[in-house]
């Protein structure tokens, strides 16, 4: 073995060993910074001569091993609008390379990082602490979905949300067997059914028009006279309340009360009816007297088999200019659905509803952030609406390993990496972090033996000029 080889090869494990150091150093520096990728060494032995009856003294070289891959825990946040990616995938992001109008100006290179300590900065734009900007795709307020698949810098709009009219009131509810009058503890029988349109002919009508006409003809039908209203109350059940709201935000109360007007079992013994009939009423006018309008009839006629099962069908049914103390709603849709509304034997003698609210709300001011399980930023309101704001969109690689480290735990695409592929399969977690995949223990355990793998080194350097000194001094 050549003396100067020996050496030269130690010189190479030395570098080898320092870059090692290096790769060590920088992983124990950054061991809580977010969303950080320690790199390992991987030494690679470089051959000169070798064969079966001799061998040249080589050289080693360490090669950056990256775990670009490699998870690393997900730790909680009391930032909302903090995330972790938990599984494959990178966040999208973007650099700004200067300002316009006191905005931000974006360099139009898309970058990559897992680090998700994500806050709004003044403009509403979401940045995190080494400067990148996330990218994310607008949510149609329509539809509820991603508007395209193109990716831009998300920025939160502070502006108020806009009131949205109610059109549909979601209603599913059981009719007693027979009602209970708010008055007694008895039920109503037959006999005291809401007038039909034979008594509303005869000599002493119950009412002074006739309620269940919903014909419009005469247009006086269709509705309870204010001076009514004691009868009406006494012959019918509430079938309970909600909150609605015109073009404007107003809010609108929406009383609904069930009556029967019709029983197949009129003598009131309590059996079973055969058919029977209800309406449904809502309170049109709180400050009605006289022969005006206080409740009104939503013009659907609800007939029960002897099961408690609508015959025919009823999904849903449209209130015509639905209208509470002036407010005019317009034509809201009364969605029950499939067998949302029943007459199953219940003799509780009270309606019970099971499903009661509206798509309509006031206008409201932004007041929170927050990330939702399928990994949407949604705005909270102080008119109490969640809505989704964004989808944030996550890229993968072929190769992951192969991408450029950059500043800021964030990276560029390379040719070995290949290009970024959108729809990664990790799941975004709100309200969290992800921590740097860094094991402490494990680089020190990586540093002794780097140490002595170095000083090893230095030790045949030594030697072999030892042994060339001898091998100098040998003709004196």
């Amino acid at each position: 073995m050549s003396f100067f080889g020996a050496m030269s090869t130690a010189v190479t494990g030395i570098k080898a060993q320092s870059s090692a150091l290096g790769y060590i150093a920088d992983n124990i520096a950054n061991s809580q910074t977010t969303g950080f990728k320690r790199t390992e060494a991987s030494f690679l032995d470089i051959v000169t001569v070798a064969s079966s009856t001799n061998q040249q003294p080589g050289a080693v070289l360490a090669q950056p091993k990256y775990t670009n891959s490699v998870q690393g825990t997900v730790s909680s946040s009391s930032i909302t609008t903090n995330m972790a990616i938990n599984g494959d995938g990178y966040f999208i992001v973007s650099k700004a390379v200067g300002t316009a109008d006191n905005s931000p100006v974006f360099q139009d290179v898309d970058y990559y990082t897992r680090a998700g300590d994500f806050t709004p900065d003044k403009n509403g734009y979401l940045r995190n602490s080494s400067g990148y900007y996330l990218q994310g795709t607008p949510i149609d307020p329509t539809t509820g979905n991603p508007a395209g698949d193109a990716t831009s810098v998300i920025q939160i709009n502070k502006s108020f949300l806009a009131a949205k009219a109610s059109t549909t009131i979601n209603y599913q509810a059981n009719l007693p067997l027979y009602p209970k009058t708010p008055n007694s503890d008895t039920t109503v029988a037959g006999s005291e059914l809401l007038q039909t349109a034979a008594e509303a002919a005869s000599a002493t009508p119950p009412f002074h028009n006739d309620p269940t006409n919903t014909s419009g003809t005469p247009a006086t039908d269709g509705y309870i006279q204010a001076q009514d209203e004691a009868t009406f109350l006494d012959r019918s059940v509430t079938g309970g309340s909600v909150t609605a709201y015109d073009a404007s935000g107003n809010a609108v109360s929406v009383q609904l009360r069930w009556v029967k007007v019709d029983n197949a079992n009129a003598d009131g013994s309590g059996t079973a009816p055969g058919t029977e009939t209800w309406q449904c009423f809502y309170k049109s006018d709180d400050s009605a007297t006289g022969t005006a309008a206080k409740w009104t009839n939503t013009g659907q006629t609800y007939t029960f088999d002897s099961a408690g099962n609508l015959t025919p069908p009823v999904t849903s049914t449209t209130v015509s200019n639905l209208t509470v103390n002036g407010d005019n709603l317009g034509n809201i849709t009364l969605y029950h659905g499939n067998g949302g509304v029943t007459a199953y034997a219940d003799t509780s003698g009270t309606v019970t509803v099971n499903k009661i609210d509206q798509d309509g709300y006031a206008a409201g001011e932004l007041v929170g952030l927050s990330i939702t399980d399928n990994g949407r930023i949604a705005g909270t309101y102080s008119n109490g609406k969640t809505i989704d704001l964004y989808q944030v969109t996550l890229a993968k690689f072929n190769n992951p390993n192969g991408l450029q480290k950059i500043d800021g735990a964030a990276f560029a695409a390379t040719n070995e990496s290949g290009q970024a592929i959108v729809g990664a399969s990790g799941d975004i977690v709100g309200s969290a972090l992800e921590e740097s995949n860094v094991d402490l223990s494990d680089e020190f355990s990586k540093l002794i033996i780097a140490q002595q793998a170095y000083t090893a080194n230095t030790r045949v350097i030594t030697t072999a000029d030892s042994l060339i000194q001898e091998t100098l001094n040998m003709k004196r």
